[in-house]
């Protein structure tokens, strides 16, 4: 039992864990104990032939998670407790490089002499002859039951189970719908203590938990390899799932100084792997800034940040547990400040109060506590200090994560491997490109994207959606697309349009495009399979190819969805994506459609299973099912045994989304020759490459609008920038003070759709009073007068990963009161958006971290101390701030972006106190493909300083030149100016009393490097 040094030279040996033994206090030790007051022997000569980053001299690690409370577990005067410490007198914890040097280690301890023990103890060992030898011979007697009984642990002693705290016990037994007793929990040799049940029913402390002593894997080998490390583990002791894998592949890559890669998958045959295109490794990282280290038995790793000594993993915290459809691994967390693992409606940071997040794509209207639409195994924690790091589980399978206070999390999966990836920032805006760094960068969308998008389920008609169309333009409300729900299709069949109500869709369609606006509809992956034969050719041509999800007899899956029975398209299958293209391109010929909205693909299904139910079976029924809404993987969805050209649905399920978003995007490309537009319901890792997401069938309430922020900002840490929430609700009839408060808000979505359902008065702006209709269109107004700010900040997170929609904590990392921020939030670095979320009031308060702030209508300023600040919120006003040394590219508002690309750009400059600012601008037609990639496009940075703004062109194209700039506003100018230069000319120029220099009449073009100066 020892510890596995990797970067330790002249470094402690990290201190094992309660149930990996303890040394007895102060056997061998110096008078001065370490930092944690814990004896450590010395380090072995040679480690640094085991380094992982070459390191020296770092600091001693962390105490052990848990320790302070446990250290006292190792002088428990009970038998199993002296098992373990007679066990320790000959196991001093050493370093291990591979198996040979263990075993030569190994060697030299069979001859060493035993320390001497702790002399308080020393009349009780003298005394307890009989006891020992009664010790050992039950020992001997507990081994040979094991045997016996296939690997039974047996019950733990209620000693060492009462000394575990309560916020330290991982659960081994988290089956729900299951009343766990003392004897089932012992018949896993767990520990079994009760506690008060949790407030309001809630899972809270669990009575059935893992002894200090509980069996798992051990590290037998560790060999260097070019890019890392290569080890064996080995289970010596069967656990309680079947099917244990009894020897692992362990593989740590240093991919760059700020990636690890870890992997754990079976050592002799091959599982199930997530096809995700990753970047590989080339070399071994030189100069991580992490440090890495292991637990020889049990099996563990630990990492640190270098910098600061932070344990960013501790995974001795539990046991290893790696059986065919159960894996298990935890961690100890460095803080309580977690984020991400969606998709769940939530808070945007989690609660670690024992709460479980499950994730397992479900069709089911937003709810807390349920698994949502999509699967993203990635969490983001800030640690203490303010420094960040997130942790990326690559496994499409069900899945769950456990969160406790200790601060501790528990994955546990039902299939495929451990295959994770930490990415150690320092910053989360870095730690989210990094993340991008493996899923991909999201695709830029056409400009037309970000404009202001209306739906709803239930226009009847081709012609009562024009109706609204028309209204829109006659109150000149901008709008750049229209959509259709699921009403417009013959009998609900895709790739259809009925041809009475909706005979004059293609002309409304062509109406569209001569205003510069575009059509999206909507597309579910259940194709009918009623229909007469020879009469349908989407399900005829997929029924003749094979393309659809099959059962495990080998035929078509046939569900219920809204078209009545249905087979699933299998988009892992090439031969579907090419059957979908054509699909696509006939109904294209009819409907020039524009963008795409994928619908019920988790796949949805009416049904449990299919018509037939499911099979029995392993897959169907796994030994362990995640705490999936509906208690069963097939609940409102397909089988988990069906068939796919991949692998088996049970494995790809999460991915459907996915795989039917790069389908649909592919296909857009080879139709339209531009830039795709889908936007899908079900997600994975890597979606923003394909598509946006929008977050589902939400409902017309206050809170649902309040929970829209953290699932908007959630999804900017999962690399979807794209993303909003029905505004003003999808189900259920909004108010008009609702639904104005909530286009405020959804004005700022990176994703700006009001949608709503079906049998619900109208909630499009045209529909509500002239006040609220002005206030709508005000805030859509201040939207498009924002494009080229947006746009600037979509091709920043399509080139580098940045996100664009950002929680405060981003940006103020150092900050703890933006910590659990979630009624506020900033476009990139510069505009934050402080919305009304409350019924009934004119005013909003909101954090304004420290620093210099100004009102964006104005120019007025605030200079902020990082307090709550008390702001004004009339029904018709959204509150706007810059952030100090910022500047904005805005352009006078059309009714369309195609409009607005056309009138001249505006640039608002706010001046820091040491009246400096920069800002950028990226330019082009909008539309292209890879306009970037091929030099079609402009580019400018714009710096203030010391009374000077000057415009740099790094990059320019005719194509992309067309706009102008023709207004100058500059915030802070604390003096008045007696003149203005524009390239040493002088300009006349308006100066206001809240200190805002206005310069206007400029008509600079965009291929102009210009400088200003106010003297």
């Amino acid at each position: 039992m020892g510890w596995v040094g990797r970067n330790l030279k002249a470094h402690p040996v990290p201190t094992p864990l309660p149930w990996q033994g303890r040394l007895p206090a102060n056997r061998g030790c110096s008078p001065s104990l370490g930092q944690d007051g814990v004896c450590r022997p010395p380090t072995p000569r040679g480690i640094a032939r085991g380094s992982a980053s070459g390191a020296t001299g770092l600091p001693a690690p962390a105490p052990p998670f848990g320790f302070r409370s446990l250290k006292k577990a190792a002088l428990l005067q009970s038998p199993r407790t002296m098992k373990l410490y007679q066990k320790l007198r000959t196991a001093v914890p050493r370093l291990v490089v591979s198996q040979e040097e263990d075993e030569e280690e190994e060697e030299e301890d069979v001859d060493a002499p035993t320390p001497t023990g702790h002399s308080r103890l020393a009349p009780w060992w003298v005394g307890s002859g009989l006891l020992l030898t009664a010790v050992l011979l039950s020992t001997v007697t507990v081994w040979v039951l094991r045997q016996v009984s296939g690997g039974w642990h047996g019950p733990a002693p209620p000693s060492q189970c009462h000394q575990v705290p309560e916020s330290h016990r991982f659960d081994c037994y988290p089956e729900r719908r299951v009343v766990v007793t003392q004897e089932l929990c012992e018949g896993r040799g767990c520990c079994f203590v009760e506690t008060p049940p949790a407030a309001g029913g809630e899972r809270g402390v669990p009575w059935c938990f893992y002894p200090p002593d509980f069996p798992s894997y051990a590290l037998q080998s560790l060999n260097q390899t070019a890019l890392g490390m290569v080890g064996l583990l080995v289970r010596r002791e069967k656990a309680y799932y079947p099917r244990d894998i009894e020897v692992l592949r362990l593989d740590v890559e240093l991919e760059t100084d700020t990636r690890l890669h870890v992997k754990i998958t079976d050592a002799a045959n091959p599982r199930y792997e997530v096809p995700l295109d990753v970047p590989r490794a080339e070399k071994r990282a030189e100069n991580p800034i992490y440090s890495l280290d292991f637990s020889k038995d049990p099996f563990g790793l630990l990492l640190r940040r270098r910098d600061t000594g932070t344990v960013l993993l501790n995974t001795t915290v539990a046991p290893l547990i790696f059986a065919d459809q159960f894996l298990q691994i935890s961690t100890a967390l460095p803080s309580r400040f977690l984020y991400g693992l969606g998709e769940h409606r939530s808070t945007l940071l989690h609660s670690l109060d024992w709460s479980t997040l499950t994730l397992w794509a479900r069709d089911v209207s937003p709810t807390e506590s349920f698994n949502l639409y999509g699967a993203h195994p990635f969490y983001l924690l800030l640690e203490e200090g303010g420094d960040a790091h997130g942790v990326f589980l690559l496994n499409s399978n069900a899945m769950e994560v456990a969160l406790q206070p200790a601060p501790a999390l528990t994955w546990r999966t039902i299939g495929g491997v451990l295959d994770f990836y930490i990415f150690l920032g320092p910053d989360p805006n870095t730690v989210i490109q990094q993340y991008q760094e493996v899923i991909g960068f999201p695709a830029m969308p056409p400009l037309w994207a970000l404009g202001f998008h209306l739906c709803r389920w239930g226009y009847g008609s081709s012609n009562e959606t024009w109706q609204t169309v028309r209204a829109m333009r006659n109150f000149q409300i901008p709008q750049d697309a229209q959509w259709n729900d699921i009403d417009y299709m013959d009998g609900y069949r895709d790739f259809t349009f009925d041809p009475q109500k909706f005979a004059s869709l293609p002309s409304l369609v062509e109406d569209l495009h001569k205003h510069g606006q575009h059509y999206v509809m909507i597309l579910d992956p259940g194709i009918s399979s009623t229909s007469p034969r020879g009469s349908y050719w989407p399900f005829d041509e997929g029924l003749r190819r094979g393309l659809f999800i099959n059962t495990t007899q080998g035929q078509p899956l046939i569900g219920q969805v809204w078209p009545g029975y249905t087979a699933f398209a299998d988009f892992s299958n090439g031969d579907t994506r090419r059957w979908w293209l054509e699909n696509l391109q006939r109904f294209h010929a009819h409907v020039p459609f524009d963008g795409v909205w994928i619908d019920m693909n988790e796949p949805s299904n009416f049904m449990d299973g299919s018509e037939e139910g499911c099979p029995p079976g392993e897959l169907d029924s796994p030994p362990y099912t995640p705490a999936v809404l509906g208690d069963s993987l097939s609940a409102k969805t397909v089988c988990a045994s069906a068939k796919q050209s991949a692998s088996v649905h049970y494995n790809l399920h999460n991915l459907y989304g996915l795989m039917e978003a790069e389908a649909t995007a592919s296909a857009l490309i080879q139709i339209r020759g531009k830039r795709p537009f889908v936007i899908s319901r079900s997600t994975f890792p890597s979606q923003g490459r394909y598509s946006g997401h929008w977050l589902g069938d939400n409902r017309s309430q206050w809170k649902d609008m309040y929970y829209s922020i953290p699932g908007m900002l959630s999804f900017s840490l999962f690399g979807i920038p794209l993303v909003g929430a029905d505004i003003c609700g999808f189900s259920g009839s909004t108010s008009e003070e609702l639904c104005t408060r909530w286009m405020q808000l959804g004005a700022f979505y990176p994703f700006s759709r009001n949608h709503n359902s079906q049998n619900e008065k109208a909630q499009d702006p045209t529909a509500f009073s002239p006040a609220a209709r002005t206030a709508m269109k005000d805030v859509l107004l201040t939207r498009y007068s924002l494009l080229p700010f947006l746009y600037t900040l979509f091709h920043r997170a399509h080139l580098h990963g940045e996100t664009v929609a950002r929680p405060l904590f981003f940006e103020f990392p150092r900050d703890m009161a933006t910590y659990g921020l979630d009624r506020q939030f900033l476009w990139g670095r510069s505009l934050l958006v402080t919305p009304v979320l409350e019924p009934g009031v004119d005013s909003v308060t909101g954090y304004f971290p420290r620093g210099v702030w100004y009102d964006f209508y104005t120019g007025s300023s605030v200079n902020s101390s990082g307090e709550m600040l008390k702001l004004p919120a009339p029904l018709e006003h959204l509150n706007l701030h810059l952030r100090e040394g910022s500047i904005l590219p805005t352009q006078k508002p059309g009714p369309t972006s195609e409009a607005s690309r056309g009138n001249p750009l505006r640039l608002i400059v706010a001046l820091s106190p040491g009246a400096t600012a920069w800002g950028d601008l990226f330019w082009d037609d909008g539309e292209s493909l890879d306009t970037f990639e091929r030099g079609s496009y402009s580019y400018l940075v714009f710096n203030a300083t010391e009374n000077v703004l000057t415009s740099s062109v790094l990059h320019t194209s005719t194509k992309a030149a067309s706009a102008t700039i023709g207004t100058l506003s500059i915030y802070g100018v604390r003096e008045p100016p007696h003149k203005v230069l524009l390239n040493g000319q002088e300009k006349p120029f308006s100066y206001l009393d809240n200190q805002v220099l206005t310069v206007s009449g400029l008509g600079l073009g965009l291929d102009q490097a210009f400088s200003l100066q106010w003297l």
